[in-house]
């Protein structure tokens, strides 16, 4: 059976782009878990590659069924949840689990995978720095990145929840600090 690694940050830290380098590394054996989400998509986002879109309705139905690992309705109808199809698809192939889920699903997964999972908090280095951050991305309105500015405050407040957090004040060093930090794990 696989491993499972989990990747928690607030909004604008780093996170996506840590988690895609690992899954540029083969050695690592890691899959990407699709999360679900009632959001719509972003920018180039596909469902089926970056997320599953459910309406709201849908999501509520699965939450019903019993379909969820782990689910968080993380702002007024946006809600966001990791599949049991998922995590068994990977396991079927031969894969490592690696998730890219906000820090409340971070903690969930890590209570209920336990040792199996490894959980890394990525850290901004600093508010400003992550609101200038969500600004340079461009795809979100004014409104809705002091929503998550807001939101990033509270979520550094997990940090010492997690197995290991890394300050993302530059990417190569966190990229590499991150993937001993997972590369360590998984040889275990």
């Amino acid at each position: 059976m696989g491993k499972l690694v989990i990747f928690s940050a607030p909004s604008g830290s780093g996170k996506s782009t840590i988690v895609n380098y690992l899954l540029t590394k083969p050695e690592l054996h890691l899959h990407f878990s699709i999360s679900a989400t009632s959001r719509l998509p972003r920018g180039e986002e596909q469902h089926g590659r970056e997320y599953y879109f459910l309406t709201p309705d849908e999501f509520r139905q699965r939450i019903a069924d019993d379909e969820f690992v782990e689910y968080e309705e993380v702002y007024a109808d946006k809600y966001y949840g990791t599949l049991r199809s998922e995590i068994q698809r990977i396991f079927d192939n031969g894969g490592h689990v690696i998730f890219d889920v906000d820090v409340v699903g971070g903690c969930h997964l890590k209570e209920i995978f336990g040792g199996e999972a490894l959980s890394v908090f990525i850290m901004p280095p600093s508010i400003e720095e992550l609101r200038s951050r969500l600004v340079k991305r461009g795809t979100d309105a004014p409104e809705v990145i002091d929503v998550r500015v807001q939101k990033a405050k509270l979520e550094m407040e997990y940090a010492s929840k997690f197995d290991v957090s890394i300050l993302n004040d530059n990417l190569d060093t966190a990229k590499e600090n991150v993937y001993q930090a997972v590369k360590k794990f998984l040889d275990t």
